[in-house]
């Protein structure tokens, strides 16, 4: 018998039995080292089981990314415009077909899927705003819990891919995201940060999740015990955790929150972490690591055991062990999947405005196309490349013809001279240079970095370069044939990337002021540019390079505007009958993985390109294509649209509802606020207490959550709810009353009536797109749950429905409310916190005011501290003191004092703690005496200092 029928007769390869007995069956047959090799992201094939090499982590946001080309969807933030449920299952099983097909011709890419994102769009500043789906958990979970089916594949015994969900947990920031502890109180944990990931994981169809950099109330992500206490008791199936990259490193190198990588790794085993990806694709860190702590009594085999099953699980539900892989369907490029792109496109698009019916643009209108964005189908970091390419300029003059379609990109054409009179010059590359990918695009991977391209020169006759100003000081120069300036390894500037791009940008620049110019400072490197013999160069670290002001001081230039941008708008427009204006961002610039945004505001050079267009023709539209929301004044614009990057259909997309061939039925998957002035810090993740999002905002926003018109209308009628079997039920019927046919999106909001708490100010319980020809009516039902009401009872430390009144809300978007009534739950009734036998958790407050969460020990348990050690202050409301109590205690680690009053009353009792318990994990108990009378009071602590706060106990 040969070898091979050996192995194939192993239970393990038996696709009969249960996923558990194979799991088991191979997990006996691993030695310590293997199972040590597959904790690392690239576990290595253990040849003599013929079980081949496996990675985790290949991403898949909306589409197959960083593999070459691959059909390109609309970013995520699009898809969740889309309020389409079906849509975005098909958009993933599109994905997880090309993810099988192109893994059977390239063993780099894996069937393991870190998507989607369901962070929660909390603040609109977060630079990775495009990643995720919505500020709303229920929405982002309804979206995620689609596209996860949608990879999975419809099989639940062989799964088409493994998806999993990024980043647990309460991620919204880039700034000092590996090292930034958020405070997250616990009722905006369980309320909000926790619920997308909850019902997505209850769902069924998740293989796991990846913690996120930050920490979170003090613990890093990557051992927090809510792995353990939460996530793990939602589903009865192993969940895969995978690390994020470089993460277990920073648990020692960059947030000092171990002293050892062997605790660390150790820690973040036991907390439930299963696939370590760090340093590449080089293992044996790793697994050094681990055998430092099996060696240290840190860990235990049994404890590896537990993270290799849960990778097994996944292997096996992957088809790995079958015979021949298992069957499944794998589909690449296919006509099917372009027209979804397509569709996926057009169903992003969010009409926010349409005064007067400018749109549909009348059937033969001259069209002038101008902004920064008209030609341009941009990518982002998690996209793929782009197979099809579509501008808003080549879908409208697709659609309306190229002679009645003009182009202005409005962007300043400059010329760049030197202190000494000459110009910078872009010399020719040899038989072009360029490498050039599908349908003649170049191809940026490739172009990227590229040292073989002549560099920038000087000379008596320079080049004309487009200078595009995408805000914030942030510009790209772009030679005339479509290059942008670029600095590769070597510090030459050439002309040599198709598109910005790549983890650190390098065509990105900003003119600084200086008395005789302006000097031009390369932002990637962070050196200004200087004028060298082998060509322009940015200086080295370290390396010294005569300026025009002495060493290293950079070359000062001149910038010779040969032509502004709003002039070449301002002709097209006056030419046409219609303007459109394509405005909004590149996601590699001012606002991405890693760079958070500082404003709301639209570039400034965008603004005065819209004012251009429309003091030249009244009938301008705006149309911005953008990762995220802005900030603008839009009472003279009368048309205004908003889309995401689309993807390789956005041009067509967007020219086909321009066009009226379809009906825009987008809606706006968070709040679009009125400034800046509107918003919290981005690091203060409360909700509640800020008024975050539109659950809280008491604003009036730019537009509402869930917005979006369309070139129908539409009437609502006859709303009839009951309470059944703990359910909700709830119906209105709805009719096309337009001309056109069109989807609508029934959207159902709830609200607690007279609630003694914060509560939402609505929330979206469920949505229903649907289509309607002119004149169609159609009942639309819904049945929510009835624990879809509750709130977090911080006295009980679980969820509870509050008994009393809710109404009831039917609309088009959270504001444009049609239809509402009013019903009773019955719900558990609220009772006093018992005070005297059970004590208070700090964490547990009401209400607070200069406080933060911190980590109670390493491992599990939540502390309240002062913000930089000053003064903070605690409300717990509804405290019953029974008979009374004669005696306070706390518990407490630091420095510090805690102060103790009945509501407004006089301090009853001062505990101090001293220097010799100092220290964030030395807890102590230090007790006073106190007079409470009998009864139910407010009680108001006041923490002083450096003390952090565990627990408050009080004495009959």
């Amino acid at each position: 018998m040969s070898t091979r029928t050996t192995l194939a007769s192993l239970p393990f390869r038996d696709p009969r039995l249960p996923v558990a007995k194979r799991v088991d069956d191979l997990l006996s047959r691993l030695t310590r080292e293997e199972k040590i090799g597959f904790l690392h992201q690239f576990a290595p094939a253990v040849e003599r089981l013929g079980v081949a090499a496996f990675r985790t982590g290949q991403e898949a946001l909306h589409g197959v990314a960083w593999m070459g080309a691959a059909t390109v969807f609309p970013q995520a933030v699009g898809l969740g415009a889309t309020w389409n449920t079906d849509l975005v299952r098909r958009v993933g099983d599109a994905v997880s077909k090309e993810v099988r097909a192109m893994a059977a011709g390239d063993d780099r890419v894996g069937l393991n899927v870190w998507a989607p994102t369901v962070n929660l769009l909390r603040h609109p500043l977060w630079g990775r705003n495009e990643e995720g789906y919505s500020e709303d958990p229920k929405l982002t979970s309804a979206i995620a819990t689609a596209y996860t089916r949608g990879l999975r594949g419809d099989d639940p015994a062989r799964w088409r891919t493994a998806p999993v969900l990024k980043h647990w947990l309460a991620h919204n920031n880039e700034t000092d995201r590996a090292v930034m502890s958020v405070s997250v109180r616990p009722r905006v944990l369980h309320e909000y940060d926790l619920r997308a990931f909850r019902e997505t994981v209850e769902a069924g169809a998740v293989a796991g999740v990846m913690p996120a950099y930050n920490l979170v109330n003090g613990r890093p992500n990557h051992v927090s015990p809510y792995l353990r206490e939460h996530l793990r008791t939602w589903t009865e199936q192993d969940l895969l955790v995978c690390s994020d990259a470089g993460a277990p490193s920073n648990l020692v190198d960059a947030e000092h929150y171990f002293d050892t990588h062997e605790e660390a790794t150790a820690a973040a085993l036991l907390a439930g972490v299963d696939s370590f990806t760090d340093h590449g694709t080089d293992g044996s860190r790793i697994a050094a690591r681990v055998r430092g702590a099996l060696e240290r009594g840190l860990l235990t085999e049994a404890d590896l055991d537990s993270a290799v099953r849960r990778q097994l699980s996944v292997r096996v539900r992957l088809g790995e062990f079958d015979p021949e892989g298992g069957t499944h369907a794998a589909a690449f490029d296919t006509p099917a999947h372009r027209a979804l792109a397509q569709e996926a496109a057009e169903q992003a698009i969010v009409l926010l405005k349409n005064s007067d019916n400018l749109l549909p643009l009348p059937r033969g209108a001259r069209v002038a196309v101008a902004g920064p964005l008209a030609d341009e189908c941009k990518l982002d970091w998690y996209s793929g490349t782009l197979l099809h390419r579509s501008t808003p300029l080549s879908g409208l003059r697709e659609r309306f013809g190229a002679d009645r379609v003009e182009y202005a990109e409005g962007v300043d054409r400059v010329l760049l001279k030197t202190s000494d009179g000459r110009f910078v010059h872009v010399p020719q590359a040899a038989a072009d240079g360029a490498v050039r990918g599908a349908e003649g695009a170049l191809d940026p991977a490739l172009l990227t970095g590229r040292t073989d391209l002549p560099a920038l020169t000087v000379s008596a006759r320079g080049t004309e370069l487009s200078l595009v100003d995408w805000g914030e000081g942030v510009l790209t120069l772009r030679a005339p044939d479509g290059r942008y300036l670029s600095v590769a390894e070597d510090r030459r500037v050439r002309a040599s990337a198709d598109q910005p791009g790549g983890w650190v940008v390098q065509e990105t620049f900003r003119l600084e002021p200086h008395e005789r110019g302006h000097l031009l400072r390369h932002l990637g490197t962070g050196h200004l540019l200087h004028v060298a013999a082998d060509g322009l160069k940015v200086a080295a670290d370290g390396e010294e390079i005569a300026g025009t002001c002495g060493q290293n001081a950079g070359e000062v230039f001149e910038v010779v505007v040969v032509e502004r941008g709003e002039d070449a708008v301002r002709r097209a427009a006056a030419r046409a009958d219609v303007v459109v204006v394509v405005a909004g961002n590149d996601p590699h610039i001012n606002g991405r993985e890693t760079e958070d945004r500082t404003t709301l505001a639209l570039p400034a050079h965008q603004e005065r390109l819209l004012r251009a267009a429309r003091a030249a023709n009244p009938d301008t539209v705006l149309a911005l294509v953008s990762s995220y929301p802005y900030a603008l004044d839009h009472a003279e614009i009368p048309a205004l649209l908003w889309t995401a990057h689309g993807g390789q259909a956005a041009g067509t997309a967007l020219a086909r509802v321009l066009a009226g061939d379809v009906s825009p039925a987008g809606r706006l998957p968070q709040t679009w606020y009125a400034g800046d002035f509107d918003l919290p810090a981005l690091s203060d993740y409360d909700i509640i207490g800020s008024r975050q999002t539109y659950l809280y905002f008491e604003g009036t926003p730019l537009f509402p959550f869930g917005h979006g018109l369309s070139y129908a209308s539409f009437s609502y009628d006859g709303l009839r709810t009951r309470v059944e079997d703990g359910t909700v039920h709830a119906s209105c019927t709805v009719a096309n009353t337009g001309g056109a046919t069109a989807d609508e999106v029934v959207q159902l909001y709830g609200r607690a009536v007279g609630s003694p708490l914060p509560r939402p100010r609505r929330e979206l319980l469920a949505h229903r797109r649907l289509s309607l020809a002119p004149g169609e009516v159609a009942r639309v039902a819904f049945e929510v749950p009835v624990p879809a009401f509750a709130f977090w009872d911080v006295a009980l430390g679980r969820e509870r429905v509050a008994p009393g009144a809710y109404e009831i809300l039917l609309g088009a978007s959270s504001e444009d409310v049609r239809l509402t009534t009013t019903l009773h739950l019955d719900g558990e009734p609220g009772t006093p916190r018992p005070v005297t036998t059970g004590g208070v958790e700090a964490a547990d407050y009401d209400e607070q005011r200069g406080t933060r969460l911190v980590d109670r020990t390493k491992t599990s348990g939540d502390a309240v501290t002062p913000v930089d050690g000053g003064t903070g202050h605690l409300t717990f409301w509804d405290c019953d003191f029974g008979p009374g109590a004669a005696g306070i205690t706390v518990e407490a680690a630091g420095e510090g004092r805690v102060e103790c009053a009945l509501g407004d009353g006089p301090v009853l009792a001062a505990l101090d703690l001293s220097p010799g318990t100092a220290g964030p994990y030395a807890y102590t108990t230090v007790s006073a005496p106190v007079a409470v009378p009998a009864g139910v009071h407010e009680v108001r602590l006041t923490l002083r200092g450096g003390i952090r706060l565990a627990r408050v106990g009080f004495a009959g």
